[in-house]
């Protein structure tokens, strides 16, 4: 998955919709059980129960195929409503784990990210609709990834934190093949 396409998942879902517990790694749609779960269809959870003060109400996202798999398209449907507009310099504090093992930790312009899903700076107050496809390399190496995307305005307001996980299995239909 490349960090670019998963940055802007997220950050487009805080300031609307990134992969971490986001996708969880069964083989069943999630379905909304839980304070923490984001309404649709998707594996995304919020990182903390209080969401008052976020920038941005996500609504509804549905991924499909839900979970994710290597080798195919994502599509990703969100929509959401934004509170206050968000500018330049917005950011995304992003970190991904394989396993237990740390791959990135760094903080990204929120507004160059989103630019993957379409949108642009500044992104008004109002409604938001996010319709994305992403190729997913059938490379994908097999494991558990973790994704955690906090983001924030330009005046260090928090936007919104999401996280999923997503588990790639090893592909056996390519040992048929073979």
């Amino acid at each position: 998955m490349r960090l670019s396409a998963t940055t802007s998942l997220l950050a487009l879902f805080s300031a609307s919709t990134s992969a971490l517990s986001i996708f969880r790694g069964d083989e069943h749609s999630v379905i909304i059980n839980d304070e923490l779960d984001v309404p649709g269809q998707s594996p995304l959870k919020y990182c903390e129960a209080d969401r008052g003060s976020d920038i941005i109400i996500i609504e509804n996202v549905v991924l499909t195929p839900n979970p994710p798999e290597a080798g195919t398209t994502l599509n990703i449907e969100a929509t959401g409503i934004v509170k206050e507009t968000i500018e330049d310099g917005a950011y995304v504090k992003l970190q991904v784990k394989y396993g237990y093992i740390r791959l990135i930790n760094t903080q990204a312009d929120l507004c160059e990210q989103i630019k993957n899903v379409d949108l642009e700076c500044p992104i008004e107050k109002g409604k938001i609709s996010i319709v994305k496809a992403i190729d997913l390399p059938k490379e994908i190496p097999p494991g558990k990834y973790t994704v955690e995307a906090d983001v924030f305005s330009k005046d260090n307001e928090h936007i919104t934190c999401l996280t999923a996980t997503v588990v790639f299995a090893r592909n056996t239909k390519a040992f048929i093949d073979l």
